[in-house]
């Protein structure tokens, strides 16, 4: 930018500071940050009148306070070169970036405990989670990464929302189409963003579809169920009519019928995913073999489709409890996921199961328990299709309810 569009550029930002307008601070930080205002020309009394008034729009929030640190110090290098330099507003600027820098030392102290470098949080170098899966390359790893990149492209913040972020915008005027302002999306709120980005995801490196209907199945497998609350029954499709999976008798069910189920999977589309070991179905393509097996092993219960996993976590469930529920997004697929807190084993499975964790050091004084995959389709939708690598069910390790207690500040004083 040259020094006359620049010079013009620096007058209008000048007057809409003037005018209190709330777009003055997100345009104002992005003519600094993405400009060299030395080079362009502009004297630095025009520099420092721009910075300062910058920082005076900035919201007055501790996660602002850096930039804010960043900007006074570089209008106390301007000052110094400028006709305004006089000892007292030095030493003002002076003040200011000695009360923002303590401000900033009390924020992290308040939010950062400090310890020991390299030292873990207390306790928790003591809690074990410990997984086992036919694919864990697949579930503790690229399933992860994908999940990450996958909320990152939904609901990362263009430049001019991320700069929009540091201003409070008061005085308000109704704007709803400038850009510049725009600053209320749900990848700038940390609580929203983290429970997407820093949680345990698991998705399935396949395509899946339920439905009301048969029409349209996908192509690896289809299987059909009988389910509504309280009761589920699997079928099969023989000759025009539906039959009991069990033993074949032949039912009469009309195709139409609402409680009918149809669930199908694609060939596997993840690029990275290796078959687990074992062997395969006779005749079956090696892209279907894993998602043909996830399927045939699954079932209902009630309404919900139970995607068996055989992902098994170890834990010590006497202070770590994992809290599983439908990952954050599912909804905008058409589906419900269930939800749970897994405190200990139920002894619902075989007794050697049980004695494994007797029989092996690692898994001392562990509990476990198996992360099924619950779905059922939102009211009102006849068919949910989920594309491979989404996140279907969210996995967070919490403490366990005894090992916590809320109590009342008052009472402590």
């Amino acid at each position: 930018m040259e020094l006359r569009e620049g010079r013009a550029q620096l007058n209008y930002l000048l007057t809409l500071n003037i005018r209190k307008e709330e777009a003055f601070g997100p345009l104002a930080l992005a003519f600094i940050k993405e400009h060299d205002l030395d080079e362009m020309g502009l004297s630095p009394e025009e520099q420092f009148t721009i910075l300062m008034a910058t920082i005076q729009a900035l919201a007055p929030e501790p996660k602002r306070y850096n930039l804010k640190l960043e900007l006074l110090e570089k209008a106390k290098q301007l000052l110094s070169r400028s006709e305004f330099f006089n000892r007292e507003l030095d030493r003002q600027l002076d003040q200011d970036i000695q009360k923002t820098r303590a401000e900033i030392e009390i924020y992290n102290k308040a939010m950062r405990p400090e310890r020991e470098e390299g030292s873990p949080p207390p306790e928790l170098s003591q809690q074990k989670l410990i997984v086992q899966t036919d694919a864990p390359e697949y579930f503790l790893k690229i399933a992860q990464k994908r999940a990450t990149a996958y909320y990152q492209e939904k609901f990362g913040l263009t430049k001019k929302a991320k700069t929009a972020q540091h201003f409070s915008g008061s005085p308000r005027k109704f704007d709803p189409d400038n850009t510049d302002v725009q600053k209320e999306f749900s990848g700038a709120c940390a609580p929203f963003m983290n429970a997407r980005t820093n949680a345990f995801h698991l998705m399935l490196p396949f395509d899946l579809k339920i439905s009301r209907k048969p029409d349209d199945s996908l192509d690896a497998i289809v299987r059909i169920f009988y389910c509504k609350p309280g009761y589920s029954f699997p079928l099969a499709y023989e000759m025009g009519k539906l039959v009991s999976q069990q033993d074949g008798q032949v039912l009469d069910i009309p195709m139409d019928d609402p409680n009918l189920l149809f669930v199908s999977a694609s060939q596997v589309k993840e690029r990275d995913f290796k078959n687990p070991q074992g062997e395969a179905p006779p005749g079956v393509p090696p892209e279907l073999v894993y998602p043909v097996s996830v399927i045939e092993r699954s079932g209902t219960l009630g309404p919900f489709f139970q995607i068996v996993t055989h992902f098994k976590i170890w834990f010590d469930s006497s202070v770590v409890s994992l809290l599983i529920q439908g990952a954050p997004d599912l909804y905008e697929y058409g589906l419900q996921g269930g939800s749970g807190l897994m405190t200990r084993s139920h002894a619902s499975d075989k007794v050697e199961n049980y004695a494994e964790g007797l029989r092996n050091p690692v898994l001392e004084n562990l509990s476990f328990n198996y992360v099924n995959i619950h779905l059922q389709l939102s009211p009102g939708t006849e068919t949910a299709f989920v594309p491979f690598n989404t996140p279907l069910f969210t996995v967070h390790p919490v403490l366990n309810r005894q090992s916590c207690k809320l109590e009342d500040i008052q009472k402590l004083q």
